[in-house]
């Protein structure tokens, strides 16, 4: 405790030289995977191990002690504005890889500000040329880092930059997987919302094939007839187009990929689960339905270093994407993942997943 130290007179004299020696070392090996994460919400960005390492170290829950803190810790996400650069949050080993999550230091309000993207696509540019620099392998995007409208699921970087020798992977493919793997094999009828996203596109091609009838909520009907003719022919019957959500008032499995209001959630049956790839998190309001939880794995038993928890999600628990580039980096696949998920790769992606010995947190029933 260097404060007693100083206060008691016992501080020893090689303290300083010995801290100056060790942080100018540069033998620390670079990590082979970087997960570029976000701040969710003020409340979450407290979750970081460098503020409160304790806490870090479980799930993260909004706690009363935390919210006199809030008023500063929103003044200092909003100075981050100024000047700011991504953080290490985290770092673990799996398999003799060395992984880290470094954080973009913006809060995710910040992420629907227009006049925000630019400056937010320049600082993942520049973690990205970073991460390049150093030795980096794989580079996979969090939620709203990879979003469509903000730079095309990271295909805004490479191809601005082709020559990059990092694999940039968006890790929406096992997302996809572990979404459709949680739905149970006898469901013949889904109410699909975020229809025309990345995810969402997938999904519903991928139960069209399994000869589900998919009620893709739209109001473009030209986007839906673009991904309705990506289906084979014989499958195109199952995507359907929908308008209003009182369409599925008698659909049990909805999935969301778009916020939901309480009155828009008022129209699902009860007894309904509503599956969810939104970001943030739906809110339960139905107390008579059920609600997943977004995409995540289980990392194997032999991962060491795991001292913080992603999020709201358990010890040695990740995101599906976080999860997705690991998978990419243990496959040794030299491809990017960015722009439209391959709905081929579905299945190739989870299998090489659980062959590494990821686990999915729920089965299909």
């Amino acid at each position: 405790m260097p404060l007693y130290d100083v206060l008691g007179n016992t501080l020893n004299a090689a303290s300083w030289s010995l801290q100056k020696e060790i942080s100018s070392r540069t033998t620390e090996r670079a990590p082979d995977f970087v997960f570029l994460a976000h701040i969710v919400d003020i409340m979450s960005s407290m979750h970081a191990p460098f503020v409160i390492r304790s806490f870090s170290s479980v799930p993260f829950s909004t706690q009363l002690f935390l919210l006199p803190m809030w008023p500063f810790t929103f003044v200092v996400v909003l100075t981050m504005r100024l000047k700011s650069k991504t953080l290490l949050f985290s770092s673990y080993n799996i398999r003799g890889r060395v992984n880290q999550t470094w954080v973009v230091p913006r809060a995710g309000f910040q992420y629907f500000l227009p006049f925000a993207a630019e400056g937010i696509n320049k600082l993942i540019e520049e973690a990205i040329l970073s991460a390049d620099r150093i030795g980096v392998k794989v580079v996979s995007l969090a939620a709203l880092n990879k979003n469509e409208g903000l730079n095309g699921g990271g295909a805004l970087f490479v191809n601005k930059h082709p020559n990059l020798r990092v694999r940039v992977v968006h890790g929406n493919t096992l997302t996809a997987a572990v979404m459709l793997n949680q739905i149970p094999r006898d469901v013949n009828e889904v109410f699909l919302t975020g229809a025309t996203s990345k995810l969402g596109r997938a999904i519903a091609l991928y139960l069209a094939r399994r000869r589900v009838r998919v009620m893709m909520l739209t109001q473009s009907t030209e986007r839906f007839m673009k991904i309705q003719r990506e289906a084979p022919a014989e499958c195109q019957k199952y995507l359907v187009q929908v308008t209003k959500y009182q369409t599925a008032k008698n659909c049990k499995t909805w999935i969301i990929g778009k916020w939901s209001t309480p009155r828009q959630q008022s129209w699902a049956p009860s007894g309904t689960h509503f599956y969810q790839f939104v970001v943030p998190p739906i809110i339960p309001f139905r107390r008579d339905c059920t609600y997943g939880k977004l995409a995540a794995m289980k990392l194997p038993k032999d991962v060491t270093g795991l001292g913080t928890c992603e999020y709201t999600m358990g010890r040695g628990i990740v995101h599906a994407c976080h999860a997705g580039g690991l998978v990419h980096l243990l496959e040794g696949w030299t491809h990017h993942e960015v722009g439209a998920i391959n709905v081929d790769q579905i299945d190739v992606v989870w299998e090489a997943a659980l062959k590494h010995g990821l686990k999915p947190l729920y089965n299909s029933t």
